[in-house]
């Protein structure tokens, strides 16, 4: 028994580490914050009878968690974690769930408007966010996924047709079946890539 509880205690001396490493606990005071952003703009649109008066926030607040959940992924040096003794990725999937759990838990309750719409956009965004790390590195990794939300906020005004459930999958109602599937491949793409690479190093090379 002795021997047990001072491997749990490194254990969770080990998580608490790599936490604070990521920048753990103050992403999640910035998601917080964007949750009370989120309740914030959505009370400011009001209660009227259009349907698409919740679009704004619906479409534009998601990647703004995701960029945040990108602060997150960042990696100090992605040849030690390629050599360490211990896999890395278990840690890097428990990280990007986690964080992508608690934006799936809070924004959706901010904006009851269309709650799976929210949903599903923060899981399309932090996709997207999660596979632009490994490409970009975690600095610029929210860039992608804001660039492409707000051009498709901007030019999905009045479009119609099947292919703009698709392209324009951030601006749809949460019922579409089409954007769903989007942005749960990117999701699922953007984590695995993210699981299995890691961020891209951001380091000073001579």
């Amino acid at each position: 028994m002795s021997d047990v509880l001072p491997r749990d205690a490194r254990a969770l001396s080990g998580v608490r580490l790599y936490a604070r490493s990521r920048a753990v606990p103050g992403t999640l005071v910035l998601l917080a914050g964007t949750a009370v952003l989120a309740l914030w703009a959505a009370a400011r649109t009001g209660s009227g009878p259009d349907p698409d008066r919740l679009l704004p926030v619906v479409t534009l607040v998601p990647p703004v968690a995701a960029a945040v959940i990108g602060t997150s992924l960042y990696s100090a040096s992605d040849e030690l974690d390629r050599t360490a003794v211990r896999p890395w990725w278990p840690r890097r999937l428990a990280q990007l769930l986690g964080l992508t759990a608690v934006a799936a838990a809070v924004l959706p309750l901010a904006v009851l408007g269309d709650a799976p719409a929210v949903l599903r956009n923060v899981l399309g965004c932090t996709g997207l966010t999660a596979a632009s790390a490994c490409l970009l590195g975690a600095r610029l990794s929210w860039l992608p996924a804001c660039g492409y939300v707000s051009a498709v906020y901007l030019a999905s005004d009045g479009a119609h047709g099947r292919a703009v459930t698709v392209w324009a999958w951030p601006t749809q109602p949460g019922h579409v079946s089409a954007a769903w599937v989007m942005a749960t491949g990117a999701f699922v793409l953007g984590t695995a890539l993210y699981a299995a690479r890691g961020a891209r190093s951001e380091g000073i090379r001579g």
